[in-house]
């Protein structure tokens, strides 16, 4: 913002009369309640009141210092949007303790966080065997107990995520359904992007104006979606082989195993921008399970149930947001336990894949959660 010098009412007041008494000695009396005192301080007011909508404009009027709604609309001037939120997805499994029948699991069933704020529908996946499209949902069989189907968050953005078994309730009842949960954590829920990364990548889509660049594929790829992380490699082939003219891309999805779908549109991202003649491979990665154990002693007043909860979700949100090629060190594990809440006044035992050495990852992988166990 530019530096403009600005000033209070008091400073106001106190230079006009200066002014005036210097142009004009009989114009003397300033006491309070006085006409000439009560003129010049409803100026100053006014004065006061037009600085702050110049300051105001001049806050609109950059991108610097403008926000939400304001920095949309400074931005859609370069035809550069926001990336948007994306819901929450997973699978859940519906179970039953009576098997001898069948049951069907209609598209659309609502399941839900045991205090309702979270809900899920169960959504169409035509390709699983399970699904019939005359019945309108996924069937169980006589004999089948349980059955894992995908679904997606009602609620847009991070607060949809949940921990290993968060989704626990049926919204409504299904004939012959007993119980639902999640086995796997819903960690990819992703809220709109900030406005200080929206900052941020705009100075990337400046440099990536300049088609044909590292810095215009890496940003076209990450700017499918806010979860989206990538690597780029250069003249070389996944396998390791030197290959002047190649690149591989890297690109995960926030799950670790993205789709073939979004795979192939990461590659039409990079083909709109890619150099003539240069070809190029894209990978999504290959994951490192990172399996942790600890135990935890909490301070006497909080509930010690609770607090391993709380640790236990802490780890799997850190290590699912690890970036491609980025390693955990071993002792890491004891901050976040630390972080996550005062109550936890002791970390023992840790473990990382059954021992303390720490993980490293190089640009074709991504550490995800694993099994996390605290007691």
């Amino acid at each position: 913002m530019a530096n403009l010098t600005t000033k209070d009412k008091d400073e106001l007041v106190r230079e006009q009369v200066t002014a005036i008494q210097a142009s004009n000695n009989r114009l003397v009396n300033f006491t309070p309640g006085s006409v000439l005192l009560a003129i010049v301080e409803s100026i100053s007011t006014v004065v006061v009141w037009l600085e702050s909508l110049i300051l105001q404009v001049l806050g609109l009027t950059r991108a610097a210092t403008s926000n939400g709604v304001d920095l949309d609309s400074y931005y859609s001037d370069f035809g550069f949007t926001r990336l948007a939120a994306i819901y929450a997805t997973g699978n859940v499994t519906f179970s039953r303790f009576t098997a001898t029948t069948q049951a069907v699991v209609p598209i659309g069933s609502i399941v839900q966080t045991a205090d309702g704020l979270q809900k899920y529908s169960v959504v169409l996946n035509a390709d699983l065997p399970s699904y019939s499209s005359s019945l309108g949902g996924y069937v169980l069989a006589p004999g089948v107990a349980n059955l894992s189907l995908p679904v997606q968050a009602f609620n847009v953005g991070a607060q949809a995520n949940a921990v290993v078994g968060g989704i626990n309730a049926l919204g409504g009842p299904i004939p012959n359904i007993d119980t639902v949960t999640n086995a796997a954590a819903f960690t990819n829920g992703v809220d709109p992007e900030l406005d200080t990364a929206y900052r941020q990548r705009f100075v990337g889509y400046l440099a990536s104006l300049a088609k044909g660049t590292k810095a215009a594929i890496l940003f076209a790829v990450t700017s499918i979606s806010p979860a989206v992380r990538a690597t780029i490699t250069e003249n070389q082939t996944y396998g390791g082989a030197y290959q002047p003219g190649y690149f591989y891309v890297v690109v995960d999805d926030g799950s670790g195993s993205p789709s073939g779908n979004f795979i192939s549109n990461v590659a039409n991202a990079i083909e709109a921008v890619r150099p003539i003649t240069v070809t190029y491979g894209v990978f999504g990665p290959t994951v490192i399970t990172a399996n942790v154990a600890m135990t935890i002693t909490t301070s006497s007043g909080y509930n010690h149930a609770s607090v391993v909860a709380i640790v236990a979700s802490a780890i799997s949100a850190v290590l699912s947001k690890l970036e491609l090629g980025q390693g955990l060190p071993y002792t890491r594990l004891a901050q976040i336990a630390y972080d996550s809440s005062p109550g936890v006044i002791n970390v023992t035992a840790v473990q990382l894949n059954s021992g303390t050495a720490d993980l490293t990852a190089n640009n074709k992988q991504v550490i995800k959660p694993g099994t996390v166990t605290v007691t």
